[in-house]
């Protein structure tokens, strides 16, 4: 009798054990899914900047096309304007508008020069006064800092008008 009184203990004690280490399993998958839906929470937003980083340069290559003169030669070199869509054009504002009240987007348009043999310079050189400079930002706030990203390209009044 003493003997299956000990296998009987013996198996309960099997049973504390699998049911433990079954419990750590099931943890460690549910902190792992945690963590990747987490960051692909983030990577959705992420993705959304990137978006809107290229739809304000291209927003800014229509204002172009229509008239440089009066979209584009008119900006302050270097003070930061911000886009509005009316549902037919593309408007540069000077207040912000938070889009989708999450992203703050900043269109800012510097000055290029040029040396003498017609390469672009970062200072010193002759104004090219046909040729700009576009940077598209997107802000926004994330986990108590502000994330900022950019994209660059230049702009060309190929329409001269």
């Amino acid at each position: 009798m003493t003997k299956r009184k000990y296998r009987q203990g013996f198996a309960l004690i099997e049973v504390v054990i699998t049911a433990s280490v079954f419990l750590v399993v099931i943890l460690g998958l549910a902190g792992t899914y945690a963590i990747a839906v987490k960051a692909s929470l983030e990577n959705v937003t992420k993705v959304k900047a990137t978006f809107l980083e290229e739809e304000g340069l291209e927003a800014v290559r229509l204002m172009r096309d229509l008239s440089w003169a009066d979209n584009i030669a008119t900006q302050v070199t270097g003070v930061p304007f911000y886009l509005v869509f009316d549902g037919a054009t593309w408007t540069a504002v000077a207040t912000s508008d938070f889009i989708g009240g999450i992203f703050e987007r900043k269109i800012t348009l510097t000055d290029v020069y040029r040396d003498s043999s017609q390469n672009i310079v970062s200072s010193g050189g002759t104004l090219d006064p046909n040729i700009k400079k576009v940077t598209s930002a997107v802000s926004w706030f994330s986990r108590g800092a502000t994330t900022t990203r950019s994209l660059s390209t230049y702009l060309t009044n190929v329409f001269d008008n």
